[in-house]
């Protein structure tokens, strides 16, 4: 019950407490990782654990840290808010700390919905006819409050950023509770970040943070483990309307033929997705986090206190680009002290194919497991290396017991295919390096 909330108060005071040893002792082991394989030295190496690059660093591998990111970002305090601009997107935040404009250059195009704005704080009275933590009723969505004055809305100094950012910090403060968000755009990336922290102290409220999209989407894709489903977004029917609150894992993904937008979570699952007339004809699409709500049964304290949530708004991304942006925003680049990169340990030649878990047999054997999976929904041949001797390559189930050998060289999935592969290692597993020059 911990997963939707509805636990007893000892559970919700246990379960960070846990969760925070766990944390601490694997980001422990991943620190101990990273640095025996960067080696001694005083390079800055980062790592990617993500199955495709990010900014140059190659996916499941390392690189030697550059300063080039290709591009520039910067944020304008205007008379209107604050305008952030990294040569791929233009974003305009408002006095009211709302998204007023989402450009994106490279395909010049608006992406937020006329007359609409994103970025746009929602509550919801939050009262179900039976099961306060359990469920969720569709009649909340008949009132709503919009939170649309800010405390501050300004431009963060550069020097309380990274990798050449450029953001703006919004506060609001409303009833007993305050919203701090951190709206960022990077050099070279097509993403728009969101960091908020919500000090949360309603009672009985559904708080939702929305955008507007100028989209005309019948379907909204959701990303669940090991593929996606697709939902409509129109309620024609009774089976339609009853989909009011979906779940995905880290990605949402709306769009019409030629054109769509992620949105990427790394914190919380819960979304709607609705169909509305655009000024002057046709529909937008808006798409909303759902972000935390506070009953009182059966713990009168649910959901009191500091939270987190990292969200990703991507404009012009493809399905493709969804799963990318939803691997990226969760599986964060880490950088540590060396004297060399680490080249990947295997390679995939598909990009539909991804590589999920990469990890030794649990029988001890030394033999190195690798599960993969068609992610686009369609039909894949592909090869995987890897980049030590291998003796034998056989596949298996998912508990790892061999079901016969294979050509890894040449592989076909079906779509959203699970396989798993397991490599005899001749030698010592561990990946080729690369001299830190």
């Amino acid at each position: 019950d911990i997963l939707p909330g509805s636990s007893i108060a000892w559970v919700h005071r246990e379960a960070p407490e846990t969760y925070a040893r766990v944390e601490t002792e694997l980001a422990t082991i991943a620190d101990r990782a990273r640095h025996a394989l960067a080696g001694p030295g005083d390079a800055e190496i980062t790592f990617n654990a993500s199955p495709y690059p990010l900014d140059g660093v190659p996916a499941l591998g390392g690189e030697v840290t550059t300063t080039a990111k290709g591009g520039t970002a910067a944020a304008t305090q205007t008379g209107d808010g604050v305008v952030l601009d990294n040569e791929l997107l233009r974003v305009v935040v408002d006095v009211r700390g709302l998204v007023t404009s989402l450009l994106d250059r490279t395909a010049d195009r608006e992406v937020i919905a006329p007359d609409a704005a994103g970025n746009l704080v929602q509550l919801h009275p939050d009262l179900p006819n039976r099961w306060d933590a359990w469920d969720v009723d569709a009649f909340y969505r008949n009132t709503v409050t919009d939170l649309e004055a800010a405390e501050a809305v300004e431009v963060v100094p550069a020097g309380e950023l990274d990798g050449g950012a450029a953001a703006v910090r919004v506060v609001r403060t409303f009833r007993a509770s305050t919203i701090t968000q951190l709206l960022r755009l990077r050099p070279g990336r097509r993403r728009l970040e969101i960091d908020t922290e919500v000090e949360w102290h309603e009672r009985e409220t559904f708080l939702k943070l929305a955008f507007p999209l100028d989209v005309a989407s019948d379907v909204s894709s959701s990303e669940i483990q090991f593929g996606h489903v697709k939902r409509p977004t129109h309620v024609n029917t009774s089976w339609d309307a009853a989909r009011f609150e979906i779940c995905a894992h880290r990605w949402v993904h709306v769009g019409e033929p030629g054109y769509g937008v992620a949105l990427a979570n790394a914190t919380t699952y819960g979304h709607d997705v609705s169909r509305h007339p655009r000024p002057g004809g046709g529909t937008t699409t808006t798409v909303r986090w759902s972000l935390l709500r506070a009953p009182r049964f059966p713990d009168p304290e649910t959901d009191q206190g500091r939270h987190a949530f990292h969200h990703v708004v991507a404009p012009g991304a493809d399905i493709p680009a969804a799963i990318r942006e939803g691997y990226a925003a969760n599986l964060q680049l880490h950088a540590v002290r060396g004297g060399r990169g680490v080249a990947p340990l295997l390679d995939v030649d598909h990009a539909g194919v991804v590589v999920e878990a990469v990890k030794l047999a649990e029988d001890r054997s030394g033999d190195l497991v690798v599960r993969l999976y068609e992610a686009w929904g369609g039909r894949a041949h592909t090869g995987v290396r890897v980049s030590v001797p291998v003796t034998r390559v056989v596949e298996t189930d998912l508990l790892e017991r061999p079901t016969g050998e294979i050509r890894a060289e040449d592989m076909a999935f079906r779509p959203f295919q699970i396989r798993t592969l397991r490599f005899s290692v001749a030698s010592d597993p561990c990946p080729r390096t690369s001299p830190a020059t």
